[in-house]
């Protein structure tokens, strides 16, 4: 079965995606941007196209879609059975109207990555219906959570499977920790709300003097953070580390004995999942994907707007930390590793032939 994942191939997470798809079929991928070393170590050049373009998060890509031939004239000689779309918005609009307007035959697969689904859909009529498009051109999507699942349905997905964006390696079961350390990694931008999470640390801090925050990331929002730290009179307990390699971030996972991550939309966090492997105890706001993972006041907290953990909650999870621990190390084992969920994925591919699978995806001869 020929493959070509089509997305941000300076992404680590199709990356990861590759290294997956890369035993079970005929792997090839075309980018948007460039490529990370190690996907061009994985595929050699035949079997990548870089479209070189620059695209911006907030949308207006006129650049990506003007590298719409050069694309379609590539998957003409790569003729591929499917087409795995990542991000629905932007590259499964590139791999819809590539097989409509140069009319090929390939079948569309799409995963759904969170903000394609859950927020860019509600930002203007135009690009609901372009979601809803895609989706309908897709034989097979994909999302990581159970409530994205049911987004993309209302929006007209047929078949979706869904699996944890889990992980590829379970770390080994969590072992000394330090008590009072909290560790956040998500990105310093708005959605991801950081100014609440120095908020929620600062009831933490308030509750034990010894409590330290440590920082991963960057992003837009940094020196207002910084400032705000300063504000709250919290320097002392406040480390901002940047941007870490998986080791590095793997370190702060095994010390910490808190996570937070406090996004305004989010569907589930392979961070998440990576704190909760590593033996954190996760606090998490209060979004239909993180109830997924967390029954509140049991294996984390969940925060709605504007809550902080109470004394009595942290002091009830901090006296049963490294059963928690243990717990949802254990979970993630079972529910959240990738390598099984890939394996079912391309068997359900195997299964739709491609002929019915192009019918199945709207496909118009």
């Amino acid at each position: 079965m020929k493959l070509v994942l089509l997305g941000d191939g300076e992404s680590p997470h199709l990356l990861k995606w590759a290294r997956a798809l890369a035993p079970r079929v005929e792997l090839y991928a075309a980018s948007t941007r460039g490529f990370l070393p190690g996907l061009e170590e994985l595929l050699p050049r035949e079997r990548r196209l870089a479209l070189d373009t620059r695209p911006a998060f907030a949308g207006g890509n006129v650049a990506v879609l003007q590298s719409l031939p050069r694309l379609a004239h590539w998957l003409a000689r790569v003729q591929p059975d499917w087409v795995h779309a990542h991000y629905l918005t932007s590259h499964g609009t590139l791999a819809w109207l590539s097989r409509l307007l140069w009319r090929q035959r390939y079948a569309i697969v799409g995963s759904a990555w969170g903000s394609d689904i859950l927020v860019t859909p509600q930002r203007h009529p135009t690009l609901r219906w372009l979601t809803q498009r895609v989706l309908h051109a897709c034989a097979l999507t994909t999302s990581d959570s159970l409530h994205m699942a049911d987004r993309m349905r209302e929006l007209g997905a047929t078949e979706v499977m869904s699996f944890p964006f889990g992980l590829e390696t379970l770390p080994a079961p969590p072992g000394r920790k330090d008590e009072h350390l909290v560790f956040a990694n998500r990105g310093l931008e708005p959605i991801y709300a950081p100014e609440r999470v120095l908020q929620v640390f600062g009831a933490i801090a308030a509750h034990w003097p010894d409590a330290r925050l440590v920082v991963a990331n960057d992003g837009s929002l940094r020196h207002a953070l910084e400032q705000q730290v300063r504000a709250l009179g919290l320097d002392d307990r406040v480390r901002f580390v940047g941007r870490l390699d998986a080791t590095t971030q793997a370190h702060w996972y095994q010390q910490a004995r808190w996570y937070l991550s406090l996004p305004v939309s989010d569907s589930v966090s392979v961070s998440v999942l990576e704190a909760m492997a590593h033996g954190c105890i996760p606090l998490l706001s209060d979004l239909p994907a993180n109830r997924e993972l967390v029954s509140d006041g049991s294996n984390g907290l969940i925060l709605g707007a504007g809550q902080c953990p109470t004394p009595p909650e942290l002091e009830r999870l901090a006296q049963r930390a490294a059963h928690v621990a243990a717990r949802n190390h254990d979970w993630v084992a079972r529910q959240a590793m990738f390598e099984p969920a890939v394996e079912r994925f391309v068997a359900r591919l195997h299964a739709l032939d491609s002929r019915g699978a192009l019918r199945m995806g709207g496909w118009n001869p």
